[in-house]
């Protein structure tokens, strides 16, 4: 069988510094949802830094609309019953 002459293209993955140039959010805040597990980090570099995927961007989107009327127990709760589903 032979393989395909393609290449697959890595998934981009983005240390904290590039999430908080690209949002609104602190290095402070981005860690703080990490660790109350509104966001989750894809991977971890060797070094122990927290890497992302593409997929964050939607959730901080998410965060911030839902921010505008709710606490951050409020949205934790909301996020949890999501990922129940």
């Amino acid at each position: 069988m032979m393989k395909k002459d393609t290449l697959e293209i890595p998934a981009k993955l983005y240390r904290i510094g590039e999430l908080v140039s690209c949002t609104p959010f602190s290095r402070q805040t981005i860690h703080n949802y990490t660790i109350m597990g509104l966001i989750r980090e894809a991977k971890w570099t060797e070094g122990g830094h927290r890497l992302y995927d593409e997929s964050v961007f939607g959730r901080l989107s998410e965060i911030l609309q839902l921010r505008k009327t709710k606490t951050l127990a409020e949205i934790r709760e909301m996020l949890s019953e999501e990922n129940r589903e």
